[in-house]
């Protein structure tokens, strides 16, 4: 038997001595290191599950302000005050990688409904805009059309119409600003007929909305005081909105200006990326608190495998090969650990949609008659479903750094039991 543990000449390497702790008997140690792994895989869940809710949530706010409000670049005239000569339009649509291109003159005004009047976001767009596949995959319909066949007609926001109590078919009154003759600004009363109610799934995005035709928004919106600019599409925003952005304004020449989507609403993508940021933090914390269970459980196994350790040196087995068992098993209880972990948060995150609808209902059968319908997601606040975004590149991140966690943390135990001396073990045992 010493020799068949002799460390260049051994069958058994550091590796199947750390496995046999791992998955032996409970009274080899191995309720240390299974005990430290579900503490492990039970830390990973939340993280997995926090890491697919927070992409989905930032990558479809984010797709809804790049299909259906900013666009994915937006390019203004600063002398002629957004009339955009359809020469030009034409050359930029046809740059490589365009979708197309919209014109578009947006405001502020009020609108006044059967209760009440309230402030509006007045947007004068191109149709076409609204038919894009991009617009199409995100605009919902509530009620009515949203095709426009007048000038006289509008489409309002969910949140704007509940507010001022319309409905398809509904007339409401819309104010603007004019500039007379003499350069001053007067009020101007137009009336609508309500076509149709959308929604963007994201109601703090189109809440107050007012969309009118692109020619009606010409005559009532004067280009002195409210904004024009170009709206341009292009295939994959992510990866090819900069370099778009550089040929649009070869194009257009002095006088226009050219901004990505990320320009546009930096401040609220940062806020996006922040906060997910400042959760996946949070959530790794619970990563370092249970690698020192795998501390504690390392610690524990030198303990009671003390007369192993002796055999071991007694055999032949160097210090550096007793590091290495309990090196392998931290190894192998983290890496037992990321894999049930992970696999537990991929599966409860791309179901999460069912899993939180039915968390609704039963509170809300659970809080019946007290309280109304239990919402875990406002809609108000939230998306109504979160869209399934795993990030690879991430989960990697986090079994990588799960494992070097759990490795870390063993080190000094691996290396007292590597220091142990079989005599004095024996004689104790």
């Amino acid at each position: 038997m010493p020799d068949a543990l002799q460390e260049n000449k051994s069958f058994f390497s550091p590796f199947f001595v750390a496995l046999r702790y791992l998955w032996g008997r409970a009274g080899e140690g191995g309720r240390y290191l299974r005990g430290a792994a579900a503490g492990i895989a039970l830390s990973l869940v939340p993280i997995i599950v926090t890491l697919i809710v927070a992409d989905g949530m930032i990558r479809g706010i984010t797709g809804r302000y790049l299909e259906l409000g900013t666009g994915h670049i937006q390019i203004y005239d600063y002398v002629g005050y957004g009339e955009f000569p359809m020469e030009l339009q034409s050359e930029i649509n046809g740059l490589p990688e365009i979708r197309g291109t919209w014109r578009e003159r947006q405001g502020l005004g009020i609108i006044l409904g059967k209760e009440g009047r309230v402030g509006a976001a007045i947007r004068a767009v191109e149709s076409g805009f609204w038919k894009e596949p991009g617009s199409a995959e995100y605009l919902e319909v509530i009620a009515g059309s949203a095709e426009l066949e007048s000038g006289s007609e509008l489409l309002l926001g969910q949140g704007l119409a509940e507010t001022l109590g319309v409905e398809p078919g509904s007339t409401v009154r819309l104010m603007t600003i004019r500039v007379n003759e003499d350069g001053r600004n007067l009020p101007r009363v137009t009336i609508f007929t309500v076509k149709g109610i959308i929604s963007s799934g994201y109601r703090e995005l189109d809440s107050l909305w007012c969309i009118i035709n692109y020619e009606t928004g010409l005559t009532l919106l004067s280009p002195e005081l409210y904004r024009s600019f170009l709206i341009v599409k292009v295939n994959d925003p992510y990866k090819e909105a900069d370099e778009t952005a550089e040929q649009a304004l070869v194009c257009a020449g002095p006088g226009y200006g050219v901004y990505t989507w990320k320009e546009l609403q930096q401040s609220l993508y940062r806020s996006f990326e922040s906060t997910r940021q400042m959760l996946l933090f949070i959530m790794a914390l619970l990563v370092l608190v249970a690698a020192v269970n795998v501390s504690s459980a390392t610690s524990m196994l030198v303990i009671e495998r003390q007369r192993d350790i002796a055999v071991l040196k007694t055999g032949g087995a160097s210090p550096r090969f007793i590091q290495r068992v309990f090196l392998w098993g931290a190894f192998l209880t983290g890496l037992a650990g990321a894999v049930i972990g992970i696999t537990l948060g991929l599966i409860i995150g791309r179901e999460i949609n069912p899993i939180i609808r039915g968390l609704e209902k039963f509170l809300t059968f659970l809080s019946t008659p007290w309280k109304g319908e239990v919402r875990i997601l406002d809609p108000d606040y939230y998306l109504r479903t979160i869209p399934i975004i795993i990030d690879w590149k991430m989960i990697l991140i986090i079994a990588v750094f799960t494992l070097l966690c759990s490795c870390l943390a063993s080190a000094l135990p691996a290396r007292h039991a590597g220091k142990l001396k079989p005599l004095e073990i024996l004689r104790r045992v």
